[in-house]
């Protein structure tokens, strides 16, 4: 039976974790990209489709073309993060789902309905975006979500031999430097946005 985390957990990957804009001068290890892969691929996605396809750009090259495509104060960020990673989604998920999604035909609930599939891949790779900031959080690193960049320059640049994938958002990784938040934005109380039926 699951038992409920710690007060300190719950602050780790909750309530006070933020989104980071700049980074510590501390490297991040690539056994540490696995570290958060290990834990996210845990995340439950409809039928185990896993449409999620990270790019983890840790040369300088990498960041700065990734920068390049970005807008606003996002270049300067991605430049800076020790670790920018582009969460995108394959909108053929359906072909691995044979032996990802073994108890059904799965394959054949997506087979020429492209537009089933484009919200299914939306929906899923977002959800394992999400399960890679927790992942972040729970092997104490800090993220910086973000959109403001150019999808179709970002698919050209990183997913050319794979028309099929699109990125979905990016991401910054690293250890946070307190100096670079604001305060925290409003979190409303229960009320506010749910209701009880």
């Amino acid at each position: 039976m699951t038992q409920p985390l710690s007060d300190a957990a719950l602050d780790q990957l909750f309530r006070t974790a933020r989104s980071y804009n700049g980074y510590l001068d501390k490297p991040v290890s690539e056994q540490q990209l696995h570290q958060i892969w290990e834990l996210m691929k845990f995340g439950p996605t409809s039928a185990n489709q896993m449409p999620a396809r990270l790019v983890w750009c840790v040369s300088d090259e990498a960041k700065e073309k990734l920068a390049s495509l970005a807008g606003g104060t996002n270049p300067d960020k991605i430049r800076t993060a020790p670790v920018t990673v582009i969460i995108g989604m394959d909108l053929d998920f359906h072909e691995q789902l044979p032996w990802l999604f073994p108890h059904a035909d799965a394959k054949s609930w997506f087979e020429g309905n492209e537009a089933l599939r484009e919200v299914s891949a939306m929906r899923n790779s977002t959800l394992q975006g999400a399960y890679f900031i927790m992942a972040a959080r729970a092997i104490g690193l800090d993220t910086g979500p973000m959109s403001g960049f150019d999808n179709a320059g970002v698919d050209a640049a990183f997913f050319a031999d794979s028309p099929r994938i699109k990125s979905n958002f990016i991401s910054t990784l690293g250890y946070g430097d307190p100096a670079t938040i604001f305060e925290r934005s409003p979190r409303p109380d229960f009320p506010t946005f749910n209701t009880i039926a």
